[in-house]
């Protein structure tokens, strides 16, 4: 089949809002980090329009509650701005009223856990009310997004799939999954159970490495790890992410998003359709999933 790159319209399910100039400052990025300034819709329309990206589903990137309510705000201006992935701690004592609060928001998709902000989902939710907590995520139709994948996070994920079976979760990152020497084989057979799950996706955000000379833009360095994903998820489970800005410490919005398309140029136009655009749309549309009946 020849290359074609991909030419249609693009939902771009991972990026990051925050502004250190609100009183409050902001938790993350901290000063000193390149990425702390402004990075709101406009700046980062700026940098997708010109791409045909049509739409985009920010994730929070604060463990602050009151901050779910900012990013709401946020998006409510712009409606390429799909919704988002909110942040709320399930063990907190609030959790119950601010997830009430939130589940009548359209333009809210879902929660993420993972590893960030020192928590550890494997242990997490043996902690009373935890999975009660995520029981009543599912039961507003919304998803679980985890965060930054390692052999530990995936077994989580294998644990909280069997709680709640009908939670639907959206593993994020795993291109760019941490396994350290060893741990390879056990790592990949708890991924392929994992992903024989019909109601958890892969979102391959975090495609692009760094080598000795910088950027790696050769796609045969990507093709292996893609193709374990690939054939383990499917094409009706994995969609595109580009996690900007974050991305930028790698490369820019265009660098990114080109090579991202060159990883997927070897499949065909119906299906790069799916990853890049359609899988979004079903995968976040609140309500239950069909891979949960």
């Amino acid at each position: 089949m020849p290359l074609t790159s991909y030419s249609g319209p693009i939902i771009d399910s991972h990026l990051h809002l925050f502004d250190p100039r609100r009183p409050q400052g902001i938790p993350w990025p901290e000063p000193g980090n390149r990425l702390y300034a402004a990075h709101l819709p406009a700046d980062y329309w700026a940098l997708a329009k010109p791409h045909n990206v049509v739409g985009a589903i920010a994730v929070e990137a604060s463990p602050w509650r009151d901050d779910n309510r900012w990013l709401l705000d946020t998006l409510r201006s712009d409606p390429r701005m799909l919704g988002f992935v909110g942040n709320l701690d399930p063990l907190h004592a609030r959790f119950a009223a601010d997830l009430d609060a939130l589940a009548d928001e359209p333009l809210f998709l879902g929660l993420r856990y993972g590893n960030l902000w020192d928590r550890d989902l494997l242990l997490d939710q043996t902690r009373p009310g935890f999975i009660d907590g995520l029981r009543q995520l599912a039961a507003t139709g919304r998803s679980l997004d985890s965060a930054n994948p390692n052999p530990r996070l995936i077994k989580g994920l294998l644990t909280l799939s069997d709680a709640l079976p009908a939670l639907r979760i959206v593993v994020d990152h795993l291109p760019n999954a941490q396994v350290p020497a060893g741990e390879e084989a056990a790592y990949h057979a708890d991924l392929l159970r994992l992903a024989e799950r019909p109601n958890v996706f892969a979102k391959l955000a975090e495609i692009p490495q760094l080598g000795p000379h910088g950027l790696i833009t050769d796609t045969a360095f990507y093709n292996d790890r893609l193709a374990v994903l690939w054939e383990a998820f499917g094409e009706d489970r994995c969609l595109f992410g580009s996690d900007w800005p974050n991305s930028d410490h790698l490369a820019d919005f265009a660098t990114t998003l080109g090579l991202v398309k060159r990883c997927m140029a070897d499949k065909s136009e119906t299906v790069q359709g799916k990853f890049f655009v359609h899988n979004a749309v079903r995968i976040y549309t609140p309500g239950p999933h069909a891979g949960a009946q």
